[in-house]
């Protein structure tokens, strides 16, 4: 056992250094990305018991997200992405600041916030992104993401029960305010780390070419279709976990005990697939997390009490991380190809990819407050999910034709350049 530990850290280590860097870089922040996604939704949930306002906050995070992916392009001429990827993070302790600063939680407090917060995402994920594309390649992007997972869902044992405890403690409304104040300074201080261990990376900026396309190859049409089938389960999925919780449970400690619920053997699992597999795996990585997400829906779905929430918990710590260990190398594989083919810039491409999940996102959260407004906040609580998980299964064939075709315009480009015709230096003056 201490041999294959010893292996494993050692194959680590044999990264370049920016793979490694970025790598730790992440595991910093993501000791904080719990606290943006659960527990800040979980502030609005018990100062507000008003649902359709989380899902708000979260229309207007999303809505700052592709504008500031299109302003983080400009800025790359400028700052180096180090810069624009530590601002990223450090903005998601300040959007806390404003939110915790509200004396009511109205719309438009809960409106600016929001878009702060999505300006937050929107450097980080930008750069991260991009980062991730320039310093992996189809061989190892499983294993990249593999590691990643498995710290972040360790980290999401020990993040959710930890605060959500510490919250449950203060009893006293009074003292729960101040524990939420607490926790914000303790995300600042997080961010801080994460920007400092960044600064060791040698990362270097895009290449500056135009990065605002509208016409496209077709099989970027196709990856922006399973872009918006994502971005349908992101439009509310990360907001729901605290809504079903703080509603059918009802406290932040349970919260946290029940994001935690199986999360080791899910960390084990995507660091082992991460590590054996390869990119001909990727469809049916992606398949089993569609699959558990779709019976997570239903298990929310049919019981709607304290122990369906508990069982899709378990199942939704399986999907996310089997979704994202294979959709991100999808899409960076289709931008390999892809820019090589129409000679454009991979941010591009990242760009690009951020409108296709914005429609999905507004398309999800669209469809809850559609069923919350014109039914109620239960039947959208309890089925809107399940409409967003049946839809997403179409992705698995989605993204069989996609790694399909992005493999045969990769051996066909291949091709042609060792069968183009090599000129005489001499005859080409």
């Amino acid at each position: 056992m201490l041999n294959k530990l010893k292996n494993e850290i050692a194959h680590f280590n044999s990264q370049p250094h920016n793979f490694r860097i970025l790598i730790l870089t992440n595991l910093v922040y993501a000791i904080v990305l719990p606290v943006i996604d659960i527990f800040v939704a979980a502030y609005v949930m018990r100062n507000s018991n008003d649902p359709t306002k989380v899902v708000i906050y979260q229309l207007t995070i999303y809505t700052g997200i592709p504008l500031t992916f299109l302003l983080n392009g400009y800025l790359l001429k400028y700052f180096n992405i180090r810069k624009l990827y530590s601002i990223g993070m450090m903005l998601s302790a300040v959007s806390m600041v404003v939110m915790m600063s509200l004396k009511e939680l109205d719309l438009t407090g809960i409106g600016v916030a929001g878009i702060i917060m999505g300006m937050s995402f929107g450097f980080y994920w930008a750069n991260r992104d991009y980062l991730a594309l320039a310093i992996t390649n189809d061989g190892n992007r499983n294993y990249y993401y593999g590691v990643e997972t498995f710290f972040y869902t360790i980290i999401a044992v020990i993040i959710p029960v930890a605060i959500g405890w510490f919250i449950e403690s203060q009893g006293a409304a009074e003292k729960v305010q101040r524990a939420y104040l607490i926790i914000t300074g303790f995300v600042f201080v997080i961010t801080v780390i994460a920007s400092i261990v960044c600064f060791r990376g040698n990362f270097t900026n895009p290449v500056q070419k135009k990065f605002i396309y509208f016409k496209f190859h077709p099989l970027w049409y196709r990856l922006l279709f399973l872009a918006l089938l994502k971005g349908l389960a992101q439009g509310f999925l990360v907001t729901a976990p605290a809504m079903l919780i703080m509603r059918l449970l009802g406290k932040e400690g349970a919260l946290g005990t029940a994001q935690s619920i199986g999360a080791v053997i899910a960390a084990v699992m995507m660091y082992v697939i991460g590590r054996m597999t390869g990119p001909q795996h990727r469809v049916k990585i992606f398949a089993a997390g569609l699959i558990f997400f779709a019976l997570a829906a239903l298990a929310n779905g049919i019981l709607f009490n304290a122990t369906g929430v508990i069982i899709f918990m378990m199942f939704l710590l399986l999907a996310k991380p089997l979704m994202d260990l294979a959709y991100f190398p999808i899409q960076f594989n289709v931008i390999d190809v892809l820019s090589r083919i129409e000679k454009r810039s991979e941010f591009a491409y990242i760009l690009n990819h951020e409108a296709g999940l914005y429609v999905g996102r507004f398309l999800g959260a669209g469809t809850f407050l559609l069923l919350a407004y014109g039914y109620s906040t239960e039947v959208a609580l309890r089925y809107a999910i399940i409409i967003i998980a049946v839809l997403q299964l179409s992705s698995i064939w989605v993204s069989k034709r996609i790694i399909k075709e992005s493999k045969a315009l990769n051996d066909g480009h291949e091709e042609d350049k060792i069968t183009a015709p090599v000129l005489d230096p001499v005859h080409t003056l």
